[in-house]
């Protein structure tokens, strides 16, 4: 059991099942990718909802840095000579994807207005690395290391449960982009990101410390940002029926989809 990092490896048994739940996601996945022939677009919200969802998002945000505040004070008085902190090769790969997303979604969102375009970028550039995040955090939850006394499962949930808020209010923002739509594509990106944490999971799931895990951490998360790539740019992508659509600005009601 490796506990080098942030969170503990999974060993025996727990990697295998892990693996198969990982892979029933996938399959999942795909087989509704079979089954979809046109990209799906959400009912994008009016005004209001739309403000709703951006106030939701600030507030969860500052909830999450209010309680990441008490949880790094609560693990310094638990482990005063401190911690050491493990190295990031990862967060380099992350930076990249966000300008790489940012760069691409706004090229495809210029028929549209400068306005459209640069808001759907915004949107891309935060909702991708979500889309990683979120089944990861779930993942490596129970497991973060070094646990924090008196309740690590307090503490856990004190960090966990506004971070997950934040990953699904972002990822709700997508909404109100005209340009987003869900297809196969997304589907099968999706899909193969499960397929590589099942592969992780084989190998533990561990910190990406060493070269296997630090390959799969960084290859699940291009696959993340490719399925939010797809979104902005779905098979069958029209720039006239998206001009249609773009006729309003972001977060602006236009016509109704299913």
């Amino acid at each position: 059991m490796t506990a080098y990092g942030t969170w503990v490896s999974y060993t025996g048994a727990a990697r295998i099942w892990l693996a198969i739940l990982l892979l029933a996601v996938a399959g999942g996945l795909t087989y509704t990718g079979t089954r979809i022939r046109l990209p799906l677009r959400a009912r994008r919200p009016g005004r209001a909802a739309a403000v709703f969802m951006l106030v939701a998002w600030v507030l969860a945000i500052a909830t999450f840095l209010i309680c990441t505040v008490v949880y790094v004070e609560q693990a310094r008085q638990a482990y005063p000579v401190g911690i050491a902190a493990p190295t990031d090769p990862i967060t380099v790969v992350t930076l990249a994807a966000v300008v790489a997303t940012f760069a691409i979604v706004n090229e495809m969102g210029q028929p549209l207005g400068q306005r459209t375009a640069l808001g759907s970028a915004v949107i891309g550039a935060l909702s991708a690395p979500m889309i990683f995040e979120l089944p990861f955090d779930l993942i490596v939850m129970a497991r973060t290391y070094p646990p924090i006394p008196p309740h690590p499962g307090l503490y856990r949930a004190l960090f966990f449960l506004p971070l997950f808020t934040i990953e699904i209010t972002t990822l709700g923002l997508l909404t109100l982009s005209p340009m987003v739509a869900l297809s196969k594509r997304t589907l099968f990106a999706l899909a193969s990101m499960f397929v590589v944490f099942a592969i992780w999971a084989l190998f533990g799931f561990g910190y990406p410390s060493a070269p296997i895990p630090i390959a799969l951490n960084v290859l699940s998360k291009v696959l993340a940002f490719a399925a939010a790539a797809t979104l902005f740019a779905p098979e069958g992508f029209d720039v006239g029926s998206l001009l249609a659509r773009g006729r309003g600005e972001v977060g602006m009601p236009t016509e109704q989809d299913f």
